[in-house]
């Protein structure tokens, strides 16, 4: 009898290889010895091993966000599948190319009580691109066509558009191992081309389109552009719409546009200022990518008509407040109305932003150097600028993406990443690694709680990542929450640990040591580094209000 089992497998990652993946992360198990062996044995893929399910998803999905192309993780049956699940909703809503191979028991064995077999079928539920199930491998004359159909759509599928995860569940008879039969022909198509070649079209403005967006830019002169994650222009595309628009750009920190002279940086802080907030409200606002992370800035936004950008028809419209939705590429379309537009805009309306952002960056850094204890926001100002033209910054949800869109001031030249499509802390510490495995320069910014959640991210980690972790003992964006007033904030909410992170970080193979001071961010080293720096929530969130106060007296000052 020939040997299905390996030659299914060899099809498959063959396919894979083929379609441009480089990359695959393995979680150790049985039944996958298949699919494992066949990624290990192959030179054109990068195979890395993880232990924990949860962590080797995060780090397949770092390096498909760092690299922009699909990467593979695969798993044994069971349980071991469903701990790939937040990895899983993050690259759905992060739009992050994912290839998901869960291995599983054949038919038989479903329903009967053997070990580590569970439901896999649709395990994702609705969070997936596409979900197949080929069955056990067969030998029969066509097997080669409908392996490597299925493995090329599911690399197609998680390219998109729009791009995210893909889950084959791929179930195994035993034997599990080569068998040394004669293997099933499956060739593959001449000149290691794929099965099928897929094209991404991505979706040009029409004429008409662009007109009318022209008109309504023309007849709303006091507007704003909007760029949040996930934003599919240049930075430059970007900085030319808001010169022909004359109209300010406020680019959340991750973003990757937050750069030119049109950016305004400090909203935030503006945006708090009653007087400027009331008095500089726009009458249209033009957004691409997603909403941005400042509750002040969405809110002051909320009865501002919008019209939404996205090339994949996404609403990522939680205020419902656009007016109009563009499915187009957003690069073409900013482009192109520029181009309608004409010579660049010069009038007071901008010229009033810029004005402010002056002044609030000189007011917010001058209150961050002012001598005090360390803040999340000052970490995240001076680590924004101090890095290296080409490093990656991997920056975690909670409180420091939002230290980061308070204090980062323009600048080109860093390439930002974050998990924000469903916004998790989880898996933050594999996702970093695996943007450096893909290739980057990284920087990782976190807070405690978020670093300890995926501390078995760092086992058998080599990728050189420098963790820049702010250690308040706890989870400090409570402190800016209304349950910081429960009589149960500490124990429910703030959560402390006691737990030194320098041991921790030491214990799962990572250099680490206690800093005052970034200096050493930008020294070259191998391996993982950890470096903490210490604060202390109450402190640091007295000093975000004396900054945003210090921006405030600024601004009114000069009214």
């Amino acid at each position: 009898m020939r040997d299905a089992n390996t030659a299914f497998a060899n099809a498959v990652v063959d396919e894979w290889a083929r379609a441009g993946v480089t990359h695959a992360v393995v979680a150790p198990g049985s039944r996958s010895t298949p699919l494992a062996l066949a990624l290990a044995r192959d030179h054109r893929i990068c195979v890395h091993v993880v232990v924990d399910e949860r962590s080797a998803a995060f780090r397949s999905l770092g390096i498909a966000r760092g690299s922009g192309r699909p990467a593979v993780v695969c798993c044994t049956s069971g349980t071991a599948a469903a701990n790939f699940h937040p990895a899983v909703v993050e690259a759905h809503h992060g739009r992050v190319p994912l290839v998901v191979a869960t291995a599983d028991r054949p038919p038989e064995l479903r329903d009967t009580g053997a070990g580590q077999t569970i439901d896999q079928s649709h395990l994702y539920g609705r969070v997936v691109r596409w979900f197949a199930d080929p069955g056990p491998p067969e030998d029969r004359p066509d097997a080669g066509a409908v392996w490597r159909s299925f493995a090329s759509r599911a690399v197609a599928e998680a390219a998109g558009p729009p791009a995210g995860p893909v889950h084959c569940n791929l179930p195994f008879r035993e034997p599990l191992v080569p068998t040394g039969a004669p293997l099933v022909e499956a060739p593959g198509r001449p000149g290691g081309v794929p099965w099928t070649v897929s094209h991404r079209a991505r979706r040009a403005p029409d004429d008409a389109t662009v007109a009318q967006l022209a008109a309504l830019v023309r007849t709303n002169p006091r507007g704003v552009l909007v760029a949040g994650w996930g934003t599919g222009a240049p930075a430059a595309t970007i900085e030319r719409f808001a010169a022909a628009a004359g109209w300010p750009v406020l680019a959340d920190a991750v973003s990757g546009v937050r750069a030119g002279p049109h950016a305004v940086s400090t909203y935030d802080a503006l945006l708090r200022a009653r007087s400027f907030a009331a008095a500089q409200t726009p009458t249209l606002a033009l957004q691409v990518g997603a909403p941005l992370t400042s509750k002040v800035a969405n809110a002051w936004l909320d009865a501002v008509p919008t019209i939404l950008v996205d090339p994949d028809g996404v609403w990522l419209d939680p205020t419902r407040r656009a007016g109009h939705r563009v499915e187009a590429d957003e690069a073409a379309l900013l482009a192109a109305v520029a181009d309608a537009l004409g010579a660049p805009a010069a009038d007071r309306w901008f010229e009033a932003w810029r004005a402010a952002e002056a002044r609030a960056r000189a007011a917010l850094d001058c209150a961050l150097d002012e001598p005090g204890a360390v803040c999340e926001a000052l970490v995240a100002r001076d680590l924004s600028a101090m890095l290296r033209d080409g490093t990656a910054l991997v920056v975690a949800s909670s409180l420091p993406v939002r230290a980061l869109e308070w204090a980062m001031a323009p600048r080109s030249g860093v390439h930002v990443f974050s998990n924000r499509g469903a916004n998790g802390i989880d898996g933050f510490v594999s996702t970093a690694i695996g943007v450096a495995d893909a290739g980057w320069s990284t920087v990782a910014f976190a807070g405690d709680l978020c670093f300890l959640h995926d501390t078995n991210g760092l086992l058998g980690a080599d990728a050189p990542v420098t963790f820049v972790v702010v250690d308040n003992d706890g989870g400090g964006i409570f402190t800016y929450l209304p349950q910081r007033d429960l009589p149960e904030f500490e124990r429910l909410f703030a959560t402390p640990t006691r737990v030194d992170l320098v041991d921790v970080s030491r214990a799962h193979g990572a250099r680490a040591e206690r800093v005052d001071d970034l200096a050493a961010v930008n020294e070259p080293h191998d391996g993982v580094r950890v470096l903490v720096v210490s604060a202390d929530r109450e402190h640091s969130a007295a000093r975000h209000r004396a900054m945003w106060d210090a921006v405030g007296q600024a601004i009114d000052a000069a009214e």
